[in-house]
């Protein structure tokens, strides 16, 4: 009878553990997208704050955050003299005009679950507020 080759079993058990370790830890709740995201979103005295960058195109292009909460939708823009100044969120029926430099808060209210599309003026850049 041939002895095992013990240098292939070990290297197959730890792929095998390697590959249920990489499944188990992506999947569940967290995304991608909700973890990059969190340092864009706070919360201040039950007010949550989401912050977007404007300057060609919008940054980060999308959010995640949590509903039932009165939120403010803080665009900040530096040199900004594009079109990612002139934003649109067609659903409140937002129209605003933001300045170079500085930052610009707008009331979303207490938003339900569900998505928030925003773009330019023209359409070109897009971001969404995905609401939890």
């Amino acid at each position: 009878m041939k002895s095992p080759n013990w240098y292939l079993i070990i290297t197959l058990v730890l792929v095998l553990g390697a590959g249920f370790l990489y499944l188990r830890n992506n999947s569940g709740s967290t995304t991608l997208v909700d973890t990059a995201n969190a340092a864009n979103v706070t919360i201040v005295d039950g007010q949550q704050i989401i912050t977007i960058n404007a300057k060609g195109g919008y940054s980060p292009a999308s959010t995640v955050a949590q509903a039932g909460l009165p939120t403010i939708l803080r665009m900040d823009t530096s040199s900004t003299f594009d079109c990612s100044s002139s934003l649109r969120i067609p659903s409140l029926g937002i129209k605003k005009t933001l300045p170079a430099n500085g930052a610009t808060d707008i009331s979303l209210g207490t938003p339900d679950v569900g998505t928030i599309n925003a773009s330019c003026s023209m359409g070109m850049y897009n971001f969404n507020l995905a609401f939890k």
